[in-house]
């Protein structure tokens, strides 16, 4: 039996009891309360470019994705995003990133506006936070558009970091408990939250908490930078198995680093889960226990600034095999979203702009290099965090 509000199917979620939370609508759809939990995908593909962006918005579509979600970064996009919605019916929620004034270029053609607080901070630095979030709430709810308050750990406000002592838990909970006092001051409901990490066990015990201090509010689940596949699918695993079994989770995204045309995958993976879990199907353990290296990778997407990105992220893997056994972590990002937070956190990080890829060891930058001379260069750094292990320096 079909939803009247939501098309998806509810019978394959039917055993997953979950916490009652109150609706979110974007557009035709409702995310919490008593809806089923809505699959979304983001677009990989350049905004600007309207061929390829509407190609992958009827791919995801295709394979069942219930909101897609692209970014808008400039003058172009917006007007592509006007094209985009001309020629599409998908629910479509647009990315803002540093430019929160976009937000009233955008609305009238998107059903969903997501922010994250600690972008809002680079851009008029001189204007209060409180007012940027009710100029996308004022725009937002002119056009009757949901909102996500989407907290991720790579890129958290340096004031709410810093007053926490780098705790990025408690920073993270301490940023969404702002914006949601904000949104009640301006009376506005209509919005979901998301707290995202790389590290499963962080988004779990995150959610929880968040899930008890304000049970009302609908959560939109997802393992940020999850990585490749398979270590990618077992990561978000974990998270959402832990966090559905206890009924928290009302929408989500699977976050993995593929190739443009398999950009749906993350649908097909992110649906799998449900299922298993409201069968009883449970094919993780309680707790991610991280052992050897960890290749941390963010999904390719529209912010990505080459698109040479994808592959080398899975040369790294490649690359790297020799050092399977060591505990240290390797993270490539694609572009400056979150890239200076996670590689700032990683034992090696590779933030790739578009004609280059920043290096770093530890937090410190150690130069700019060109594609073909970053994986000799990566190498070369990885045997000596290996060899420096050894000689116990």
């Amino acid at each position: 039996m079909t939803d009247k509000l939501n098309p998806q199917s509810n019978s394959s979620q039917s055993k997953i009891v979950r916490r009652k939370t109150r609706p979110v609508a974007v557009r035709d759809l409702i995310i919490g309360a008593d809806a089923p939990i809505s699959i979304q995908s983001m677009c990989a593909t350049p905004t600007r470019d309207i061929e390829a962006t509407l190609s992958q918005i009827e791919l995801l579509t295709q394979h069942g994705a219930d909101i897609i979600r692209i970014a808008v970064d400039s003058k172009r996009d917006v007007e592509a995003l006007s094209v985009l919605r001309s020629k599409s019916t998908a629910r479509l929620v647009v990315d803002l990133q540093e430019n929160y004034r976009l937000a009233e270029q955008v609305a009238p053609f998107v059903d969903k506006i997501r922010y994250n607080p600690g972008h809002l901070h680079h851009h008029e630095r001189e204007t209060a936070v409180r007012e940027k979030v009710a100029f996308i709430v004022r725009h937002a709810k002119a056009h009757r558009c949901a909102v996500r308050i989407g907290v991720n750990f790579g890129s958290l406000d340096p004031q709410q970091k810093s007053a926490a002592g780098g705790d990025h838990l408690e920073a993270a909970l301490s940023s969404v408990g702002e914006h949601i006092s904000i949104m009640e001051d301006l009376k506005f409901e209509n919005f979901v939250v998301s707290l995202k990490s790389s590290d499963p066990n962080d988004v779990i015990d995150i959610n929880r908490r968040f899930a008890e201090s304000f049970p009302l509010i609908p959560i939109h689940l997802g393992v940020t930078e999850a990585g490749m596949l398979p270590m990618g699918e077992i990561k978000t695993r974990i998270a959402f198995e832990n966090l559905l079994a206890q009924g928290i989770g009302d929408t989500m995204r699977v976050s993995l680093t593929l190739p443009f045309d398999r950009k749906f995958e993350e649908i097909e993976v992110g649906r799998k889960i449900v299922e298993d879990v409201a069968a009883g199907r449970f094919r993780s353990v309680p707790r991610f226990i991280q052992q050897g290296l960890n290749i941390i990778s963010c999904p390719s997407c529209s912010r990505v600034e080459n698109l040479a990105f994808v592959e080398l992220a899975q040369q790294v893997r490649t690359m790297s095999e020799f050092a399977a056994k060591e505990n240290l972590t390797i993270a490539v990002m694609g572009c400056r979203v979150n890239g200076p937070g996670e590689t700032d956190d990683a034992d090696l990080g590779l933030w790739c702009a578009p004609n280059h890829v920043n290096l770093k060891r530890r937090g410190e930058l150690l130069g700019a290099f060109t594609y073909e001379e970053i994986l000799p260069r990566l190498r070369t750094e990885l045997e000596g965090l290996i060899s420096s292990r050894v000689v116990g320096v």
